[in-house]
């Protein structure tokens, strides 16, 4: 089987290292998909789902908030400002941290804020839509 090596770092360490047959990353221009002998490309990441599948026909999960994507024809490697397993990501925290991003808009107080505000709504979207397209995937939803 034809196979890609993934690496998924971030700052507070490995997150994943293993082969796939497919990865699927949120690039800056749109969400892309990676088959081994990919042409090599460096893009950045904006906050979203990685999902790779695995030689054994698994789908993994993780969550990025932004960072680059290198991809050569026999390696990825995603290293990531905040990386985390999708089985670790908390909905209600997502959703409570959603609920202050868009309270942050409402009351701005500086244009920092609303930078702030925006990036932090961005990363509590993706999280949460990340959670649905599991559930979906998992056939709870």
């Amino acid at each position: 089987m034809n196979t890609i090596y993934v690496d998924i770092v971030s700052a507070e360490g490995e997150i994943y290292t293993g082969d796939a047959t497919m990865v699927f990353a949120p690039a800056q221009m749109g969400e892309i998909g990676v088959a081994p002998n990919h042409a090599p490309l460096l893009t950045g990441l904006r906050p979203g789902g990685v999902r790779v599948k695995t030689p054994d026909g698994q789908e993994l999960f993780f969550y990025v908030s932004g960072g680059i994507i290198e991809i050569q024809p026999k390696h990825v490697t995603i290293l990531a400002d905040t990386a985390l397993r999708a089985r670790d990501l908390d909905e209600a925290a997502a959703e409570q941290a959603r609920r202050r991003a868009e309270d942050l808009l409402v009351n701005r107080e500086s244009a920092v804020d609303v930078a702030r505000a925006q990036a932090e709504l961005a990363q509590a979207a993706a999280q949460l839509a990340l959670l649905e397209k599991i559930k979906k995937a998992a056939g709870h939803g």
